[in-house]
């Protein structure tokens, strides 16, 4: 690692541009042997100091909402689609401005705003009622869902005005977490037998994100295949794509400090990061992040419990063991914390947020952004 982490103040997220460049060729080869767009899902990497070099592989972003378009236009200039689960009217028209493409929740909202987007692309949310991700909390085909319209609402609606589908020339699913290949051709049966009939007349259809292409078992011929016969069947429609943590999928890491050890029947580590507020997923999905160097509890000769510096009682990231005994100033690393981590961090307990660097393609740590007492502060009143 020719990275010295020791000279690194902590927290800190790391991104690693020859990683982010390795993901980007990987989905650049699906774009090219497909004929799909991939776009960027911002709310699963959001790093926007790195959307020159993303920018010149990827057909845009994906927002879901004003904030996320304005970053993507501005950051990354290039196509912006834009979905809500529910539109307000003070912000409709900005996004309008601002978004290639629009995506309703509901019939509703387009019904509301229809007359208001004007030189925009604009597509209906649909709810196959078929998703195959675990846990609960990240599946939006899950009864009582408040995502996307589904079969039977789609027709009630198209049979009470059959002009309603004027106007509208693509549809949007989100079926998918952390999913490969075979799951999306399983999900497309579904969306066929309920929707076919309306895919046949449209511009283009968005797969939705969820794809974990740049997993090392992610079978890309399969997607390849899946995406070519769909484009074959439906008259060469436009396709697209807009996964998050394939682009930040391993491509970076967390860097922490021992800030002090206890014990309570087993050692403690107090770290400088939180599970609550710097990595969120440990305690939603639940799941225990892997460390650099470290095993399973017990494993090696020196077990700890590791949490974080905020007063609550879970903010616990899992059980470890080491090597070495730890020690008040030791660094650790904690991988893959680059997607769904920093877009989600907050300053609970006024913990300050983790610094953002770059470790650069000619080996250079560059640090991109250190927060302050000011960003914590400014966000209250």
């Amino acid at each position: 690692m020719a990275l010295d982490i020791n000279k690194i103040h902590t927290p800190c997220y790391v991104c690693e541009e020859k990683l982010l460049q390795k993901n980007l060729d990987l989905l650049n080869l699906v774009q090219v042997e497909s004929g799909a767009k991939i776009l960027l899902a911002l709310k699963g990497f959001s790093m926007w100091s790195t959307f020159a070099q993303v920018g010149k592989i990827l057909y845009g972003t994906a927002a879901s909402g004003l904030w996320e378009a304005k970053l993507g236009r501005e950051e990354m200039n290039r196509e912006v689609h834009t979905f809500s689960p529910a539109f307000i009217e003070e912000e409709i028209d900005e996004i309008c401005k601002i978004s290639e493409h629009i995506i309703f929740n509901s019939f509703s909202q387009w019904k509301r705003f229809r007359n208001k987007v004007k030189n925009v692309k604009c597509g209906i949310r649909i709810n196959p009622q078929y998703s195959e991700v675990t846990p609960e909390i990240y599946n939006p085909c899950v009864v009582g869902s408040r995502f996307g319209v589904t079969k039977d609402n789609f027709d009630r609606e198209v049979e009470a005005d059959p002009t309603i589908l004027n106007g509208i020339s693509g549809l949007h699913f989100h079926t998918h977490c952390e999913q490969n290949s075979d799951a999306l051709e399983r999900t497309l049966v579904h969306i066929e037998q309920k929707f076919g009939k309306y895919i046949e007349n449209l511009e283009w259809i968005n797969f939705g994100g969820g794809h974990h292409i740049t997993r090392k078992n992610y079978d890309i011929e399969k997607l390849i295949k899946i995406i070519k016969k769909f484009k074959t069947k439906y008259n060469n429609i436009e396709i697209y794509l807009e996964p998050g943590e394939a682009i930040g999928w391993q491509v970076g890491f967390l860097i922490a400090s021992v800030i002090d050890i206890v014990n309570n029947g087993m050692n403690i580590a107090i770290l400088d990061v939180s599970a609550s507020n710097h990595m969120p997923d440990c305690l939603e999905m639940p799941y225990r992040p892997d460390i650099r160097g470290s095993g399973e509890i017990s494993e090696f000769n020196h077990s700890y419990r590791l949490g974080g510096p905020t007063c609550l009682a879970g903010d616990v990231i899992g059980d470890y063991s080491f090597k070495e005994p730890l020690k008040v100033g030791d660094k650790l690393i904690f991988e893959d914390m680059i997607h769904y981590t920093f877009v989600k961090s907050n300053t609970f307990n006024g913990i300050k947020l983790p610094s953002l660097g770059i470790w650069t393609k000619n080996d250079e740590f560059k640090l991109v952004k250190k927060f302050s007492y000011e960003n914590y502060k400014n966000r209250l009143s």
